[in-house]
């Protein structure tokens, strides 16, 4: 079965879908099959690999309301390995449609199960809400990887979306475990930006990944082309930062399953 990681964070501009994209990515050209399912209704992610809303067969959208099948959904990127399941704008009237549908929760989880087997990894891009998108994508996942902006009101959004996942494995999804915390846009000249990673890290320990996400302009710049960071410009210092992520997740992935065994 897939590996299956949402990428999470109720506070929107804090690099979740630079972080879905980037990771996603790093782990298809490491030669692991990669579902990018992107469900977040400004489809950000989508765009950013380079798929436009004119290729669409279908989306998401139309596998949770229409219960067509994901594999007609799916399309392969232009990167080997890596394949995504798109959002339009259509699936922000998901939320107001899935409230009439018997386990309305586990929707997205019902789309993917039949599809678990065909790759080593799905990445979800949640939308910036904790709404039943979100709780979807929590539902279906085996662990919540989330994006942190080294700022002083990200620390505050982090308690809240902690307390969310607890509810979430208290009452829909017993399994689901914390993947670790991945600091963005940081700024080692800021002071505010060390004190929030050395206070993450104090608190969180092992749990926060040891690869750190600077500002740097490529992150910034990569969408507009409809292209991964870590493909635009592999050698920028963001690039790099989401090629060492990916190798610490696959090693996640492989202390886990010992752990288990």
């Amino acid at each position: 079965m897939a590996r299956i990681i949402a990428v999470a964070n109720q506070k929107g501009g804090v690099g979740k879908t630079t972080t879905s994209i980037n990771i996603a990515t790093s782990l298809a050209i490491n030669g692991s099959k990669t579902l990018l399912v992107d469900i977040d209704p400004q489809s950000n992610a989508t765009s950013g690999v380079g798929i436009q809303a004119d290729e669409l067969r279908a989306s998401v959208y139309q596998c949770l309301i229409h219960g067509i099948p994901a594999d007609q959904a799916i399309i392969q990127s232009k990167i080997d390995n890596l394949s995504v399941l798109p959002a339009t704008a259509d699936l922000a009237g998901a939320e107001v449609e899935l409230i009439h549908v018997d386990s309305r929760e586990s929707a997205l989880k019902r789309v993917l199960d039949p599809i678990g087997d065909d790759y080593g990894y799905v990445l979800l891009d949640c939308p910036p809400a904790f709404g039943l998108l979100t709780i979807n994508a929590m539902v279906c996942a085996s662990s919540v990887l989330i994006p942190m902006q080294c700022e002083y009101y990200a620390m505050e959004g982090l308690g809240r979306l902690m307390a969310s996942i607890d509810r979430v494995r208290m009452t829909l999804n017993p399994a689901i475990e914390l993947e670790g915390i991945v600091l963005t846009m940081f700024d080692s000249r800021n002071t505010l930006s060390r004190q929030v990673a050395d206070e993450v890290r104090s608190h969180f320990g092992e749990k926060v990944f040891k690869s750190v996400v600077p500002r740097n302009v490529t992150l910034a710049e990569a969408p507009s082309y409809g292209r991964p960071a870590v493909l635009y410009n592999s050698g920028s210092s963001g690039a790099q930062a989401y090629l060492e992520l990916a190798k610490e997740l696959t090693h996640h992935g492989k202390e886990g399953s010992r752990e288990r065994s």
